[in-house]
This record gives C-alpha cells, sequence and structure tokens, in this order.
C-alpha cells in the first residue's frame, strides 16, 4: 500500500511540475526578455530610431549594405603539396 501512495504522489508531482512549468514558462521567458531589452537599451544609449536622421516617405525603402572586405591576392595562404600514389 505505502509503495502504490509513493508512486501515485510522484505521478501527481510530475504531472503538476509538468502543467505548472508549461503555464509558467512564457511568462517568466517574456520577463526575461522585457529586462534583457531595457538593460540593452540603457547600455547602448536608447532606441535604434534616434539614429535614423533623414526621415523616410511613407512607401520608400531604404537598405544600408556593409562593404564588402576587399581580399588580398597577394596574402599567402599555404603551400601546396602534391600527392602521388606509390603502387
Amino acid at each position: 500500500m505505502v509503495l502504490l501512495q509513493t508512486i501515485l504522489i510522484v505521478i501527481l508531482v510530475y504531472y503538476g511540475l509538468k502543467f505548472l512549468l508549461k503555464w509558467l514558462a512564457p511568462k517568466i521567458l517574456n520577463y526575461a526578455v522585457k529586462k534583457t531589452s531595457e538593460r540593452f537599451g540603457q547600455q547602448f544609449g536608447g532606441n535604434p530610431q534616434d539614429y535614423d536622421n533623414e526621415p523616410t516617405r511613407e512607401g520608400e525603402t531604404f537598405v544600408s549594405k556593409k562593404p564588402f572586405p576587399k581580399s588580398n591576392p597577394s596574402k599567402k595562404v599555404g603551400e601546396y603539396i602534391d600527392f602521388e600514389e606509390i603502387d
């Protein structure tokens, strides 16, 4: 009887925690994301919209790209070794 009672308690605790975590996990993650974004905003000085100097008209699209780094062809990568098979 004690074994059956212990197994029942373990099963109830398992399903209770499973249900509770499914219900609380999204709330905890939303809170963590909110706090992290607040700290990030404080550390780096506010909204990214503050850096937009030129107002864009409605419907206008602006794409900002980083320039590709130029490859240096004179840079030596390594030594080429030709292997031959020995029969």
